[in-house]
């Protein structure tokens, strides 16, 4: 589920410049669509490499986690206190991180 939400604001941040720059809603609908193919392919990937190697996946997940972290860190919040909009910028991450805590501990 959280990788389903984390695709909202994904496919937006693909569909909305190419109706800005006056492409149809079908046509950037369709273009976020088909952006987002590689996805179910690259998890057979992905899952076949887990079962090849199960010892290093605590290392590799670290790893994943860390660079995510990173970004967010570096790149997502100062970007998002730059405007006047710092107020509803901060309530998105809380309500964010607060969807992603019901769900770890919901789903265990």
């Amino acid at each position: 589920m959280g990788i389903g939400i984390q695709n909202i604001p994904e496919g937006s941040a693909l569909s909305l410049p190419l109706k800005a720059e006056g492409k149809s809603v079908h046509k950037a609908f369709t273009m976020a669509h088909l952006s987002a193919i590689v996805e179910p392919l690259a998890a057979m990937v992905g899952a076949g490499a887990v079962i090849l190697m199960t010892q290093l996946l605590p290392y590799a997940l670290s790893f994943a986690a860390g660079a995510m972290i990173f970004v967010v860190v570096e790149e997502l919040i100062p970007e998002s206190q730059s405007q006047n909009n710092t107020d509803k910028a901060t309530l998105g991450l809380m309500v964010g991180f607060i969807i992603m805590m019901i769900l770890d501990v919901a789903l265990g």
